[in-house]
């Protein structure tokens, strides 16, 4: 996913007057402009950069969807449409054992050892659940 994707896809949503979508969808610009600042300077752009902050973004909608109680139905449904949006545009992660010991004999071709644990988490990184793939070097 390129920045010039959700930049483009927001101007749509202005454009079709969904201020729900264009609001999150400008979240989102504006967290991947934020995350490409560090402390040595500002940084590239990169599609990883990206798709870095659509996860944790996923992840902080995810964990108000589940915090939101019930009984603020119209909150929840809100937090519940910002989900939507976000996962479209976040990278879909391997969840099966199965799917990531195939990514990493396939494409990454190592071993699934140990010694290569550094090498593989770094290669499955936003790419596939950790916790999921911590369970190969059990």
């Amino acid at each position: 996913m390129k920045l010039e994707v959700l930049q483009s896809d927001m101007i749509v949503a202005m454009k079709n007057k969904d201020k729900l979508r264009k609001d999150v969808l400008s979240g989102l610009v504006d967290a991947v402009k934020k995350a490409a600042i560090t402390n040595k300077g500002r940084v590239d752009i990169t599609e990883d950069l990206v798709a870095e902050v659509l996860l944790k973004e996923q992840k902080t909608m995810q964990e108000m969807v589940d915090a939101c109680p019930a009984s603020r139905a119209e909150l929840l449904e809100e937090y519940k449409a910002k989900l939507a949006i976000v996962n479209e545009y976040a990278p879909r992660l391997f969840t099966d054992i199965e799917e990531i010991r195939a990514y990493v004999t396939d494409v990454l071709e190592l071993s699934i050892s140990k010694e290569n644990r550094g090498a593989i988490m770094k290669g499955l990184k936003g790419k596939a659940d950790m916790k999921v793939a911590n369970q190969l070097f059990q």
